[in-house]
Order: structure tokens, then C-alpha cells, then sequence
């Protein structure tokens, strides 16, 4: 099935949050899940931390990282 319309022409920004990585162990392929407080994100590096391989990525604020792996650096 193709998909109709234009595709777009500038990158997706993250929306503000905490984010953490997620990969199936053996996988090359992550998910990135975002979360509104460091409370939460600890609760799911817990969950999903049985199974999968969990990093953490950093808060975005402003559309900027504020810590974690890329610091400083911009969202898109």
C-alpha cells in the first residue's frame, strides 16, 4: 500500500519529557519512550529492564537535551 500525500520536509522535535532507549536484546532496532517525571522513567528502567536493554537518553526541554548521553545538543 503507498502512502499518499507530500512527505514531510523537516524533522519531527521531541516533545518535552524524560526519555529512555529500548532494544530487544540481540536487536539493532530501539524504540524511544518519553516520560513526564524521573519518578516514571525509573518505574519503567525497572519494568522493561527484565527484558530488554534499557538507556537512559536524557531530558528534552526547549528543544534541547538538558542531560543524559546528548547533552547540550538539539532535538531534530
Amino acid at each position: 500500500m503507498k502512502s499518499k500525500g507530500r512527505p514531510a520536509t523537516k524533522q519531527a522535535e521531541l516533545k518535552e519529557g524524560f526519555y529512555i532507549e529500548l532494544r530487544s536484546k540481540g536487536s539493532n532496532s530501539p524504540v524511544k519512550i518519553r516520560r513526564e517525571s524521573m519518578a516514571e522513567v525509573d518505574m519503567a528502567i525497572e519494568q522493561y529492564g527484565r527484558s530488554k536493554i534499557v538507556t537512559y537518553l536524557g531530558q528534552v526541554k526547549g528543544g534541547k537535551w538538558m542531560d543524559g548521553k546528548n547533552k547540550g545538543k538539539k532535538t531534530a
